[in-house]
This record gives C-alpha cells, structure tokens and sequence, in this order.
C-alpha cells in the first residue's frame, strides 16, 4: 500500500478548516489527518501550494458533457466521456441523468451504468432516471411523446439488482398506489419532480418512501399561503433533500436563500442538469429533435425553455458562496456530504475523514479545480 500526505492546503473537514496538517492517503482510502510535523518519515509528499483540499464533488444530476448527451450514447463509452468532462470540475461522482424515452433505451441505459461500474469507469455511482414518469403540464424541455404510466413491468426494470445507485424522478400523483412503495422497496430512491403534486399528494408520497425532490422550485407546484405545494412539503420535511441548481438563472438567489434557511443546509444539495457543453467544444445540440443553444449562459430550446443547464460544479460551489452567502465549508457540504447522503452512501465517501473514500478536489486561492482524485488516482486535468 502506498502512503502519500497531501500537504500546503486548508483541509475543509468537519464543517472547519485544518491549517497547516496533511492528509495522509493509504492507496484507495483516506488514513489520517494529521498535523505537517507529524507526517510519518515512509510517506511520499504531495505539496499542493495554498488554497483547499476538499471532499470530491457529487452530482446527482448529469445529463451529459464533453458534447455527448447520455440519452444518445448510452454506452460505457458515453458515460466514460461525460465523467470525464465533469471530473475537470472537481466532480469525482455522478449519475448519469437520462431524460424521458422509451423503456428500450432506459434499459439500454441501465445496461451500461451497471457494466460502467463493474468496469471500474471513475466516478459513475449509479443512474438516474429522470422519467419518462411525469407529468406533461411540468414537461419543461422533455419530450412529452415518451410519457407513460408505471406499471409492474417498469416497476421490474427499475428494480433489477445492479451494482450502483438507483435513482428515479416520477410525478408522484400520476403514480399507481403503492408504486412509490414498490420501488423503494427493490432499493430504488425516488424523487419527485415535474410533477402538478399538491401538498397532501407529496406528503403521501412521502409515506411511501419519496425521499427527494429534483431541481427543487423548478417544474413542480409552488409555495402559496393557502396551498404549500410540492415545494412547501419539500422544505418542511427534514428526512428528505432537494437539489438546487445554482447558476443565477433557473431560481433567484433570494429563493434558494429561503429555502434554505427554512430547511437546513443539510437538506440541501448542488446540482448541475448539466448538458452536452460542460466540458465540450459546441455551444449548441439536439434533444429529441429539438436544438439547444447556450445563450448568454443558459441553455433553451428554441421556445425559450430551459433545457438543463452549462453549470459545473466547482461553478456551483462558488456561486454558493457569492450569490447565496454560504462559507467554503457548507457549500462544500452542500456538494458532497450532503448528495452522499441522499445516495446512502455517506459511509464510503463525501467527506474528508478516516476510513472513506480518496475522492478528493483541490482547488487554488480562485477557487478553481488544479487536480482531483477519485479512490487516490489523481488526475491534473482541472478548470
């Protein structure tokens, strides 16, 4: 085993930062934090000269990157070069998000996320299947021809064991009762999103497993005085998370404040909807026939309708910290211990802490990615 110290940055662990200690690295896994006098005279150093040493990103939100979309390639390959594309960004886990089709390419989907992860592609912890279970008032930029109900055999499908995270979006009042329950119970995690839910049909929801919500204020029912919605029920719920896409443009800051505040920051996660251009070379591509185009740093149909996003996560970290207030310490909560969580996967990575996972991010004085590293394989690839 080989024993390395990373030293010259602030460690943020435990919610604080470590000045002047190292983290020593046993291969694969994180050994100690221990003062720089302290290093063990057998370990080999890495000084990384200032700035921070951070729990690697995770994002539970990927539709694509490096110009491939997961829906048109959903192969190893594929999800290879969008992992890839977003570990330049400090992004050391992600699902590979697919949107709404048809059942032959989710399966096709899940094929290859189960063979990604039995091959030991860095960084992919499982998928997310973002519909085609939702509801066409909230359809956003999804292809409502692919909308259908869930039924036994989708139920079967999605509950087919596999070797990573099993994450799907649904409108949980087009939902089949007990389907939510069914789901969770084959160790699927269900959010809820796109969805004309109220309030009481999330709270039932949540009484058969839901436990998230998918770009919390975007494309669901919204808090009113007399009707709470589905955002209402999100922020009173303390068991469940809601991921915030952060870019300035999907949800005012003063919004994502409030929420929040209300909720805890703990209850919050960053996420990208990133796209085909995060990591690529082309400004513009098509989604079920439809062209996207980055305008002015969104991406939208032709209509105007925002079509996922172009934001990265080192990007969302920094804008947590500049349009919302937060420290590097809770945006980096908010970046990785907390989408651990959501995942059940908080004992193996998310945090900088004896026993978990190498999945780390250093990222200099701007705050921008130098390198990264996922079960302690560095990559200097960064922003």
């Amino acid at each position: 085993m080989t024993r390395t110290a990373l030293t010259g940055a602030a460690i943020v662990a435990e919610g604080r930062e470590l000045h002047g200690h190292a983290l020593l690295l046993d291969g694969a896994w994180i050994a100690a934090i221990v003062p720089e006098a302290a290093i063990p005279a057998d370990a080999g150093r890495v000084a990384l000269g200032g700035g921070w040493l951070l729990p690697g990103f995770i994002d539970t939100q990927v539709n694509g990157g490096g110009d491939v979309l997961f829906n048109d390639a959903p192969t190893v390959e594929g999800i290879r070069a969008i992992a890839a594309a977003h570990r330049r960004f400090g992004t050391t886990g992600i699902l590979p998000t697919l949107i709404s089709d048809d059942l032959s390419v989710v399966e096709a989907a899940i094929d290859a996320v189960d063979a990604a992860i039995q091959g030991g592609v860095p960084g992919v912890l499982g998928i997310h299947v973002e519909g085609p279970f939702l509801n066409q008032a909230k359809r956003g930029i999804h292809d409502a021809t692919k909308f259908r109900t869930i039924d036994d055999s989708v139920i079967a499908l999605l509950t087919r064991p596999g070797p990573g995270v099993r994450l799907v979006t649904l409108a949980p009042e087009l939902a089949p009762p007990g389907a939510i329950r069914a789901l969770v119970a084959g160790g699927v995690i269900v959010a809820a999103g796109h969805s004309m839910a109220d309030y009481a049909q999330t709270r039932a929801a949540f009484d058969e497993g839901l436990h998230g919500f998918t770009h919390l204020f975007n494309a669901m029912t919204q808090l009113g005085s007399r009707e709470p919605g589905m955002v209402g029920a999100a922020i009173e719920d303390r068991a469940s998370h809601f991921g915030l896409i952060v870019d300035g443009h999907h949800v005012h800051p003063a919004a994502l404040k409030i929420a929040i505040a209300a909720r805890g920051i703990d209850g919050a996660m960053l996420v990208t909807d990133a796209m085909p251009p995060v990591g690529g070379t082309r400004g513009a591509f098509t989604l079920m026939g439809t062209e996207v185009k980055l305008e002015d740093g969104t991406l939208r149909g032709p209509d105007g309708t925002l079509a996922g996003s172009a934001l990265t996560m080192a990007a969302a970290v920094r804008n947590a910290m500049d349009l919302l207030g937060h420290t590097l310490a809770e945006a980096s909560a908010m970046a990785s211990a907390n989408p651990a969580a959501f995942l059940r996967l908080g004992e193996r990575t998310g945090a900088i802490a004896p026993g978990l996972a190498a999945d780390l991010v250093h990222v200099d004085a701007a705050r921008r990615v130098t390198r990264t590293w996922i079960g302690g394989v560095v990559s200097v690839v960064g922003e």
